[in-house]
């Protein structure tokens, strides 16, 4: 029920995203952008692509924040991390703050362009850093983006708005609601972590936890739940999640408490893969009952399912279901049907 995956759906993207509490974004598009699939999962046709885009860069009732989306009305319970970025004293968070201290002049002459010009892509900075990032990945000597994601990690400037899938940078204060004040940090912790057990509904506890403990037949350890949830009837329903999807996002909890082993295996060699590149995993009611190699084929307008992985006890009942949804999927990407080449137990 915190996942908004039971028959009551909700009606608006904003809505969704303040009970789930944030989406996480990412740009794989086999066969939607992930926090696209998030939404139409909760929210089925009443949801559209369009109205992200709108409720992000027009109405800005949300803001996206180094690949997550956020309600704006939140906007002074994140800003401590923006603050203190970045926070401790290991090895990369001190390598950050002095790369940043010694390329002042850049961050100043960044900060004026935006003041001066108004929202930019980063094609459109000078490269003025004194001293260049280096790394051992793909960021190396990119010093212009580095300084615009670290200044997007301060809170300094923020997402205007995107053509396409590239980012089009302005300050942060002509954006976000600056004028709310921070949220103390402790204070801020607290809130957002009743919402996330608010949301996922049942997590291990730990010492900062808040919650009703709850026994959970067969698994050891501590539990606590939401109390908000603990007397509400669960109606279920089929629902194809994405791949980042928060309630699969931590695999321990998820086989703890699914019995569903899940891997993501976009990275994986082709030969070493035991599922497919981007495997849906669907959900019917409380249990997981298969999951689709799928690819959405704009050029066939088809969504091809070379396998249909059937989960250990799934039923011919839950099986039509899934066929179902993924028809279902499938209208709503445009597309005119849905080819499963085989289903495999």
């Amino acid at each position: 029920m915190g996942q908004l995956l039971d028959d009551e759906r909700p009606r608006t993207v904003l809505e969704t995203v303040k009970k789930l509490g944030f989406l996480q974004m990412d740009p794989t598009k086999a066969v939607a952008r992930s926090e696209h699939l998030v939404l139409w999962s909760r929210m089925a046709d009443a949801f559209q692509m369009d109205d992200l885009t709108e409720a992000l860069y027009k109405k800005r009732t949300l803001f996206e924040h180094r690949a997550f989306i956020f309600p704006t009305s939140d906007y002074g319970l994140h800003r401590h991390r923006m603050i203190d970025w970045p926070r401790g004293d290991f090895a990369w968070p001190r390598r950050a703050r002095e790369w940043l201290q010694t390329n002042e002049p850049f961050r100043q002459y960044v900060l004026s362009e935006l003041r001066r010009r108004g929202p930019l892509r980063s094609r459109d900075f000078e490269d003025r850093a004194v001293a260049p990032w280096k790394s051992s990945g793909w960021t190396h000597g990119r010093n212009a983006g580095q300084m615009l994601e670290f200044l997007w990690a301060r809170g300094e400037i923020a997402v205007s708005h995107r053509h396409g899938s590239e980012r089009v940078w302005n300050l942060a204060e002509r954006i976000l609601p600056m004028d709310k004040p921070e949220v103390p940090f402790a204070n801020a912790k607290r809130v957002l972590g009743k919402r996330r057990l608010r949301s996922m509904g049942i997590l291990r506890r730990d010492e900062k936890s808040v919650g009703v403990p709850v026994e959970i037949k067969g698994l050891e350890g501590e539990w606590i739940a939401s109390p908000e949830l603990l007397d509400r009837e669960f109606k279920g329903r089929t629902a194809i999640l994405s791949p980042f999807d928060r309630l699969v996002y931590d695999r321990r909890r998820l086989l703890e408490l699914f019995d569903f082993d899940y891997k993501l295996e976009i990275y994986v060699p082709v030969a070493k893969r035991r599922w497919g590149y981007y495997v849906l995993p669907i959900l019917r009611g409380d249990r997981f009952v298969a999951r689709a190699d799928a690819k959405a084929d704009r050029m066939q307008s088809l969504l091809k399912v070379p396998v249909l992985h059937v989960e250990p006890g799934a039923t011919a009942v839950d099986i039509k279901g899934a066929e179902s949804e993924l028809e279902k999927l499938a209208e709503w990407l445009g597309l005119h049907g849905v080819v499963i080449d085989r289903m495999q137990e």
